[in-house]
């Protein structure tokens, strides 16, 4: 077995490892870097079989469906077989309408925990992980008499922790493991995390010494979120209300255990920029579906000492127009350094100017202060007996 990772190795995201087993192929994650500007042209790697039919490749393994991992899908040949798992496509394809770039590529089957995928030679057995993206999956792949263990993206202070273990185990008899390297920190350093139990505490107290609404904002795609938002707001006594981005992402999943419209203590709120494309589409079952649950900014702002509201930063501004963050805080529930880019710059001139508290409730996990080159990359690697184990360092 053969393994070339094209993007990822020095960078954080935009992910692609090629697979070979004498002529055969296959790839693992097709991510767009997440250093790409939107309007960026970020071409293909240079494998053959992804812009043109090649009958020594296989098809592309999505890991999981944030766009450092699979972004760059939509480029592919129509040839080319694809597989996600069932669970992220229905989530991309609910959230395409509110972001296109979420859309789901077009897949030739789904990925499901533990069910082998036959691919020519290759045995790809997905594990289900602990990760911010719904249904996602570490790799395991068998060709050749040997075994690589991906991980993809993992962690283990999310809401399925107890995945960890079992990663770990799967991973332990292989010959190659690749695995993110984000959090990797020198062994003497103490491991400072905050899980989504953390979170979830952090939030009860914001909300017991916020008289108005608190305003989370976050990922719709983040379901272990919501997941923490609705407990903490349920302990707190307090209907959670959510945009209908994050209704509609919830609905897809199909998951009795996730909240969503009708679930006692939820409502749903639609903002401007969603009712705008509700009316655009015409699509106004949209918002139809949630008529008996559904809130508006005047209820927003009278009842706000006794709700909790989650949803995207966009809403900010309407939300301040309406009142409803009156003695109100905003919780920021996402990756801190976002705030120091424009949108985040001008969401906290906004709050400033409203004198609305803006705080940070968000997991984190432990980066080393002191790193060497291989824990900056994103990919790391461990080798046993691999015949053979390459880095394309032409690509970053």
């Amino acid at each position: 077995m053969q393994v070339r990772i094209h993007r990822g190795a020095h960078e954080i995201g935009g992910n692609c490892i090629e697979v070979a087993a004498g002529q055969d192929r296959i790839v693992l994650d097709l991510g767009r870097p997440l250093s790409a500007g939107w309007d960026d042209v970020v071409p293909l790697p240079d494998v053959s079989g992804l812009a043109a039919p090649d009958p020594t490749f296989h098809g592309v393994v999505l890991s999981h469906p944030h766009l450092d991992h699979y972004g760059l899908a939509e480029l592919l040949h129509s040839d080319v077989s694809v597989f996600l798992g069932a669970e992220a496509e229905r989530v991309l394809k609910a959230a395409a309408f509110f972001s296109p770039i979420s859309k789901s590529p077009r897949l030739a089957g789904t990925l499901q925990d533990k069910v082998p995928l036959k691919l020519g030679p290759f045995t790809v057995t997905p594990y289900l992980t602990d990760h911010s993206a719904f249904d996602a999956y570490s790799l395991l792949v068998e060709a050749a008499g040997r075994r690589l263990f991906y991980t993809g993206d993992i962690r283990g202070h999310g809401r399925k922790s107890r995945l960890f273990d079992r990663l770990v185990a799967a991973a332990r008899d292989v010959d190659v493991l690749l695995m993110e390297g984000t959090n990797v920190r020198a062994e003497a350093t103490p491991a400072q995390r905050t899980t989504e139990t953390d979170v979830e505490n952090d939030l009860v107290n914001t909300l017991a010494s916020t008289p108005g609404l608190v305003a989370v904002f976050s990922s719709a795609q983040n379901l272990d979120r919501l997941v923490t938002v609705f407990r903490a707001a349920r302990r707190s006594g307090r209907t959670l209300v959510v945009d209908l981005y994050t209704a509609t992402v919830a609905t897809a999943t199909d998951r009795p255990s996730i909240p969503q419209p009708g679930f006692e203590g939820l409502a749903v709120y639609v903002p401007q920029r969603q009712r705008r494309l509700v009316a655009d589409s015409k699509e106004f079952e949209r918002v139809a579906a949630v008529a008996d649950v559904r809130m508006f900014p005047e209820d927003l702002a009278t009842e706000r000492g006794k709700l909790a509201f989650l949803g995207t930063s966009s809403t900010a501004a309407e939300l301040v127009d309406a009142g409803g963050l009156r003695d109100g805080a905003v919780v920021w529930s996402l990756w801190e350094g976002y705030l120091k880019q424009p949108a985040g710059t001008r969401l906290r001139d906004l709050l400033a100017e409203a004198e609305v508290p803006l705080l940070h409730h968000h997991t984190l996990g432990t980066r080393t202060r002191r790193r060497s080159r291989s824990a900056r990359c994103c990919l790391s690697v461990s080798a046993g007996r691999a015949d053979s184990l390459r880095s394309d360092r032409s690509v970053r």
